[in-house]
């Protein structure tokens, strides 16, 4: 019997729910793992993650199925798991510490995407504010944050005279600013397969009621169940009403990302729209939510896979 440890990051003393919702991913893997016959055990990591990697190299696991996000709640720290997997040579779930750490670093990430030809919003440093057009809107995104962490309605601002004020105390390895695209918002899912990435049926961000409000998933909308943010960002998948066009659009753009940064698993790519269908690539999500009720697992539902074959679709495409 193969045996499989789950690693995690441990969700620290009053966690929030960005954090408490790997917990249910955990469960969700662990259940699956063992309707595939699989032994499994759990491992939290914390900032003594140099000592509890290591001691895998002890416990022998076959596999290890990686759902860290970040450590002690910082996502800079994300690609430092797979750099530590891969010096010990114990295969791991998801994407290499080389992908993780291209696209957890957003501003590194939007580079190499416009060096491919890859669209994607103009993006800047805050000590960059000069080169912003008066009367264009921007959005100011933390860089290597998830989750829409450190992303409110306040983050969406126009350059116009006290604009300034917005930067105030964001540093350029922190922060950066991008252009803010007033468009359709997708969600593309990838898995990986025998035969290369398949793209899974696009989801859009339907915004309801959002007039004079910026259409932007924040930390709100993602998280807090009871505000009029979440509550009013909806899921859906259009299937047949996307014309060709952006039907192809999408798929390009996807499968675009993944072979550019050599993603491997499973991964999510969100994306923007223009009045022209032209897709721009907002974020890279290499190792993305995998509870029951996040986009890629509904992505792979409406797909009509079982959460069992798409489990071991992961599988078959470890780091070694």
């Amino acid at each position: 019997m193969r045996r499989c440890c789950i690693i995690y990051n441990e969700p620290g003393e009053g966690a929030l729910a960005d954090e408490l919702d790997v917990l249910d991913q955990v469960a969700h893997i662990e259940k699956h793992l063992l309707d595939l016959g699989i032994s499994i055990y759990r491992k939290g990591i914390t900032q003594q993650f140099m000592s509890e990697i290591a001691e895998l190299v002890n416990e022998k696991p076959d596999f290890v199925f990686n759902l860290v996000e970040s450590i002690n709640n910082k996502g800079e720290l994300i690609y430092f798991v797979p750099a530590l997997l891969n010096l010990y040579s114990i295969p791991y779930s998801g994407n290499s510490l080389e992908a993780i750490f291209l696209t957890s670093n957003k501003t590194i990430c939007s580079n190499t995407m416009k060096n491919a030809g890859i669209l994607n919003p103009g993006s800047y440093l805050p000590s960059q504010f000069n080169l912003l057009k008066p009367g264009r809107k921007y959005i100011v995104k933390p860089i290597w944050e998830d989750g829409s962490l450190g992303i409110t309605a306040e983050s969406v601002f126009e350059c116009k005279p006290g604009f300034e004020e917005k930067l105030t105390g964001l540093d350029d390895s922190h922060w950066f600013i991008e252009d803010y695209i007033d468009g359709r918002e997708f969600n593309i899912s990838v898995l990986a397969g025998k035969d290369g990435p398949e793209v899974l049926p696009p989801a859009e961000i339907v915004f309801v009621n959002y007039a004079g409000r910026p259409k932007i998933i924040d930390f709100k909308a993602k998280w807090e169940m009871d505000s009029f943010e979440y509550i009013n960002t909806v899921r859906e998948f259009p299937g047949s009403k996307i014309n060709n066009l952006l039907a192809s659009n999408l798929k390009e753009a996807a499968l675009s990302c993944w072979h550019l940064f050599g993603l491997k698993g499973y991964a999510r790519v969100d994306v923007r729209t223009d009045s022209n269908d032209n897709v721009f690539v907002i974020e890279i999500n290499g190792n993305p939510c995998i509870s029951p009720d996040g986009g890629f697992v509904a992505a792979t539902r409406e797909a009509g896979y079982p959460f069992i074959e798409v489990l071991q679709r992961i599988i078959n495409d470890l780091n070694q």
